[in-house]
């Protein structure tokens, strides 16, 4: 199952730093896309931790590729996060500070698959018209992504 799979069977519920990636993945009509995660319900960016030896880019990579079916192309650094805001606790009752880098990327193929034992369904969305479950403490990252946009135009 993975690197922090078997962490959690040695440490339980303990806080980890769970380092990893999120890629805002955004279509020709700047949509962004979010998935519906099964263990909270929140729509959230296709986003995993990290494996032992890869890199946040790949980790990116690998992730999207394994919840949405998409396969990346050139991806941009839009942000990095961690710290006190990051704190979570999932519902299975595991605690973790993320620390991790977001991507943004515009290019990419595939046809898109839900992988459900993590994501229900997916959509993408405009940015003034979210659906209402989205994460708590998000909103830096949804004023990045809408100021990278802006740049963008």
């Amino acid at each position: 199952m993975g690197y922090i799979f078997d962490l959690r069977k040695k440490l339980g519920h303990d806080t980890l730093i769970l380092t990893g990636s999120a890629v805002i993945v955004v279509n020709d009509r700047d949509e962004i896309l979010l998935g519906k995660r099964t263990d909270n319900g929140y729509w959230d960016f296709p986003a995993g931790s990290m494996e032992l030896g890869e890199s946040f880019e790949e980790c990116a990579r690998r992730e999207t590729l394994e919840e949405t079916g998409l396969v990346l192309g050139e991806l941009h650094y839009l942000m990095d996060i961690s710290g006190k805001d990051t704190y979570y606790v999932y519902p299975n009752g595991d605690q973790i500070y993320f620390a991790g880098i977001y991507y943004i990327c515009f290019d990419f193929t595939g046809e898109m698959k839900v992988q459900e034992e993590e994501v229900s369904e997916q959509a993408f969305f405009p940015l003034d018209n979210l659906p209402e479950n989205i994460p708590p403490r998000k909103e830096k990252v949804f004023a990045k992504i809408r100021e990278y946009l802006e740049n963008r135009a």
